[in-house]
């Protein structure tokens, strides 16, 4: 086991009734906060009367940044830091999904840098301070709310790229499972399966040793959303369902799963091109990628399939098989059975509504001029294959 240090220090409210804590923990902050939104569901659901009643009873002036994009663009980053400076914000909050989340974190970090928020997250710029930053996630997906990292896409340049820091792990998130009842059938499959492949890309799928405590309790929580989400699209009010799927989200990238492991994603790298290039819905994309990318290595290479065999059984519910690449097939199939018969996501790509003009280009880029040293390397090659396996 690698060296490490595990600190997360986010604390979490979880549960019904626990947003009547948010103004007093902001309030602990300072008086003046950046709330930050998407769409408008909140305002529909009535959580932004909740918010707001609470941090009106603690004094907490709001400033807000409305309308933050399901890939958020680093334009909306730089707006928010901007408003952060010119009015002398002390916190942020975001209400939301992962993505407002994400903005938030980015927008807590540009507070503190005159220029482009995209210089901080291509390096260009250091991170040096970061805004405190709250989270009242409404649907349970990215565990944005208490991880240390953000995504931001640039559209000038059709890059999505991440960034990532201790200064950017929230203070304090609110879970509360009855925020997510409202969300659509369609974006709690994806976020369900955001859940899984984080847990894949991370943890369960890395070429490092593994151990038994993180391999147990990682295969522990994809079997929970296994029954879960099922569970979920078919009752939006099961509050167990949802609170499963809320706290499995939490500890998919809350550190604890991959401390002492080597960690580099595959299918999130090549997912990033499609959204980058076309607005895809990240979980969908991922839901599409990941069966043909093992696929792909299965044809490739037979060490392969141990893992993927277990997989099956272990998470999938596959009965054993006497050879290890029949087990894969098997793995392989049962999560497609998952994917596109109980959750009812599109198969391909071209369902999706992206076709092969671009396929050759987003692979290099996936590769940033390399390869792709995840679960195994992939070279550019190999990337444009798997997207074309998806077509």
């Amino acid at each position: 086991m690698n060296d490490f240090i595990f600190q997360n220090t986010t604390k979490v409210y979880f549960g019904k009734d626990q947003l009547c804590h948010l103004g007093e923990e902001i309030r602990q902050r300072g008086s003046k906060v950046l709330m930050a939104y998407g769409g408008g569901s909140i305002k529909r659901i009535g959580l932004y009367d909740k918010i707001m009643a609470e941090l009106n009873r603690a004094g907490v002036t709001v400033f807000e940044l409305p309308g933050v994009e399901p890939n958020p663009r680093h334009t909306t980053v730089n707006k928010g830091a901007a408003l952060c400076r010119a009015e002398g914000i002390d916190a942020v909050l975001a209400v939301g999904g992962g993505s407002t989340i994400d903005c938030c974190k980015a927008v807590a970090a540009a507070a503190f840098y005159e220029g482009d928020v995209w210089d901080l997250v291509t390096g260009k710029a250091p991170i040096t301070n970061a805004l405190p930053i709250f989270a009242v996630p409404t649907i349970a997906s990215t565990g944005s709310e208490m991880d240390k990292s953000c995504v931001i896409s640039n559209t000038d340049t059709e890059q999505k790229l991440g960034m990532a820091g201790n200064l950017l792990r929230p203070a304090v998130s609110f879970l509360d499972p009855t925020n997510t009842y409202s969300v659509s059938r369609f974006q709690t499959a994806c976020g369900g399966f955001d859940i899984m492949s984080h847990f894949f890309d991370c943890n369960y799928f890395a070429n490092t040793e593994k151990y038994d405590l993180q391999d147990g309790v990682i295969e522990s929580i994809l079997r929970t959303v296994v029954k879960s989400l099922p569970v979920a699209l078919e009752k939006p009010d099961d509050y167990q369902a949802r609170a499963s799927l809320m706290w499995a989200a939490s500890w998919a990238l809350n550190s604890f799963c991959g401390s002492g492991m080597k960690m580099a994603a595959s299918c999130h790298g090549m997912e990033h091109e499609l959204s980058a290039c076309y607005d895809l819905t990240h979980g969908l994309g991922l839901a599409i990628l990941t069966p043909r990318w093992m696929e792909f290595l299965l044809k490739r290479d037979d060490t392969v399939a141990p893992d993927f065999a277990k997989f099956g059984v272990n998470v999938m519910g596959c009965a054993p098989a006497s050879d290890a690449k029949e087990g894969a097939v098997a793995a392989i199939e049962a999560l497609k059975d998952f994917l596109y018969k109980d959750l009812g996501l599109c198969s391909t790509l071209t369902e999706a509504g992206i076709d092969d003009g671009r396929l050759s280009e987003m692979a290099r880029r996936a590769c940033k001029g390399g390869t792709i040293n995840g679960y195994r390397v992939l070279t550019p090659d190999d990337v444009e294959k798997i997207y074309r396996m998806c077509l």
